[in-house]
């Protein structure tokens, strides 16, 4: 930075009143500099509790005690501030490097926190005499360059291997000086003589030649493989036309080496240069970027990384802090980002490109694939950690999706069963925390209805449901779920609203041909809530729905069941219940008592009773 400057107050804010705070406030305002900077938000105990950049250090920094356009968050923020200093800088850039670094310096209380998976290793290379590359989880030792962090430890050991197997770098991690190294202090070991390191320690390899080693090294882990194979392959070229052969051949065996990795390394498209690509995906709280550096058409950097929210950032802010995040850990100077939308950055800093088609489209797809993939494994943690949480997210998203005005702590679901008309039944299952509450579960005969009239059935049960919960005074739902579309739904409405004068949400489960839950209705007239076949709460609302409709088809059967079996044994003279549940004891259906023999029947029930009873079952055989 060439222009550099630091402004600050010495206002005490634990002596001054709330006129007098926002009199000195007021005065650093309109006092600010129309220039890019950095400006530092200070609470009473001088703490920094917000650190930002500016094209228009005055022009922002106004924004934020205008009152027409705070929100509640901008407005606790703006509630804790005491002072307010400021660091004038020469360009855009510079200001947005110097906000990215001092974020990470003082980690400021409502500035988004980077939560960047601090377990993932990188690769390390020292500053030594005689460098050292090695995998290490610490990235603050001085003294060394670093790459990564790797999400993907295959990538990083492959990595590793690939600089082992071309360059040899030495393993040892004895401190190593050029004195010592001049005074033969040190012996070969081991490692030289199984070919793992060319012992420059002991003058067997120069230090030039192991700093060129070291520096290859460097290209390869900055993704600058194909750079490196020519190099190999012009070398190789040069000592074959000098007729050295044999150093021509050790140096075909490290472009072969190099050629076989980057042959498994995963070729995305046919772009030669090298680009950055960024995608972003959001929640309430969190979210989540994701970063491929492509170079020669092949990934050679994936990562991604989630902030903590604390204000009400947009993407478009979040997305600018993780380029800048991600390009300064890396070292990328790539002239070109692909990214979802434009964000605000200067013109010189690099150039954006919003692909619609071709291969750069494709990068950014892959991209989106990344991060979505990412949310949703980080997703599968937190619900196996804490289940409790998985349920309030969900039904968050139900409250959300359906702008209900409570969580909906308890849903109901009804359901109707006939076949034809005949043994019509009706259930209610309810849900607490989304988890079934058996206990709650109720049957219904339907009394009032002839026929197969579904959304007569329907009328009459929610009306025997809710106004004995009323007479009771018994819990009410959040939500009524019917399983049906949007006959179904109204006229629970009708029933629940106009006849009863409840309040309660009605929601529906339309299904398609094949009798799958196909959407979520709501509202009247009911319209589709979107949701994804995928999604958690899609295979909620599915579960439920398969378990109301469980549960109303095994009260169904019941019913049919206990219909047929009378009509076979009840009607028999001399058959009472007693009898009866001996004879299925033993033959276990009706069926199975008509098919015993009457020496069988006369073994359980006595020889005249047993005769009777055979002769009843078989009375009408022979009859046209």
């Amino acid at each position: 930075m060439d222009h550099m400057e630091d402004a600050a107050g010495s206002f005490d804010g634990k002596h001054k009143n709330h006129e007098e705070l926002r009199a000195y406030l007021k005065g650093i305002v309109q006092n600010l500099p129309e220039k890019p900077g950095c400006y530092q938000y200070l609470n009473e105990e001088g703490i920094i509790i917000y650190v930002g950049k500016a094209k228009n250090l005055k022009r922002r920094v106004s924004s934020y005690f205008n009152k027409d356009q705070q929100t509640r968050k901008t407005r606790l923020l703006v509630s804790h501030i005491h002072d307010i200093r400021y660091i004038v800088v020469a360009t855009e850039e510079d200001a947005l490097l110097l906000e990215n670094n001092l974020i990470k310096k003082y980690q400021p209380h409502y500035n988004v926190l980077l939560k960047d998976g601090k377990t993932y290793p990188s690769i390390a290379v020292t500053k030594e005499y005689l460098p050292r590359i090695f995998k290490t989880r610490n990235r603050k030792a001085r003294g060394a360059v670093y790459f990564g962090p790797y999400s993907h430890l295959p990538t990083l050991h492959a990595l590793l291997d690939l600089c082992r197997d071309l360059y040899q770098p030495r393993p040892c991690r004895i401190p190593l000086t050029a004195e010592g190294i001049a005074e033969g202090k040190y012996r070969v070991c081991l490692d030289y003589h199984i070919h793992r390191c060319k012992a420059p320690c002991t003058g067997r390899q120069s230090h030039d030649d192991y700093q060129k080693n070291i520096a290859a090294c460097i290209e390869i882990l900055k993704g600058n493989t194909a750079a490196v194979a020519r190099q190999l392959k012009e070398r190789m070229q040069q000592l074959a036309d000098e007729w050295r052969f044999e150093e021509a051949q050790e140096v075909k065996q490290r472009y072969e080496i190099l050629e076989n990795f980057r042959a498994k390394s995963v070729i995305i498209s046919n772009v030669a240069h090298h680009i950055d690509v960024f995608h972003i995906e959001s929640e309430e709280r969190v979210a989540y970027v994701n970063y491929l550096h492509v170079a020669e058409g092949a990934i050679t950097q994936a990562f991604t990384f989630e902030y903590k929210k604390r204000l009400e950032e947009t993407d478009e802010e979040l997305l600018r802090l993780g380029i800048i995040e991600m390009r300064e850990r890396y070292g990328s100077t790539a002239p070109e980002i692909v990214v979802p939308f434009m964000v605000d950055l200067p013109d010189d800093y690099c150039t954006q490109t919003i692909p619609q088609k071709g291969d750069k489209r494709k990068l950014l797809d892959l991209s989106r694939l990344n991060v979505k993939q990412y949310r949703l494994d980080r997703l599968k943690q937190a619900d196996k950690l804490n289940p409790e949480q998985k349920q309030t997210r969900l039904m968050t998203e139900i409250r959300d999706e359906l702008h209900l005005p409570h969580l909906p702590l308890r849903i109901e679901l009804f359901d109707n069963s006939n076949l034809q008309g005949a043994d019509a039944v009706a259930a209610c299952v309810v849900f607490r925390h989304l988890k079934p509450s058996k206990k709650d579960y109720r049957r219904y005969l339907i009394k009032t209805v002839t026929g197969p009239d579904d959304y007569a059935s329907m009328k009459e049960v929610v009306r025997r449901r809710y106004t004995r919960l009323t007479e009771e005074g018994s819990e009410l739902p959040n939500l009524i779920i019917a399983d049906g579309g949007r006959g179904q739904m109204e006229v629970i409405r009708e029933v629940v609203e106009d006849e009863l004068g409840l309040a309660i949400p009605i929601a529906g489960l339309a299904k398609d041909d094949r009798h799958r839950t196909k959407a979520l209705l709501y509202g009247f007239p009911p319209a589709t809530v979107a949701m994804r076949p995928d999604s958690c709460l899609f295979r909620t609302l599915t579960a439920m729905q398969d378990e109301v409709h469980r549960f109303a088809i095994a009260f169904h059967r019941e019913r049919r069941s206990k219909r047929q079996t009378a009509s076979a044994l009840d009607l028999i003279p001399g058959i009472g219940p007693t009898l009866k549940t001996k004879l299925l004891r033993q033959f276990h259906s009706v069926k199975g008592c008509r098919e015993a023999s009457e020496e069988a029947l006369q073994e359980v029930l006595g020889k005249v009773r047993g005769a009777q009873i055979y002769a009843a079952l078989h009375a009408d055989e022979g009859q046209p």
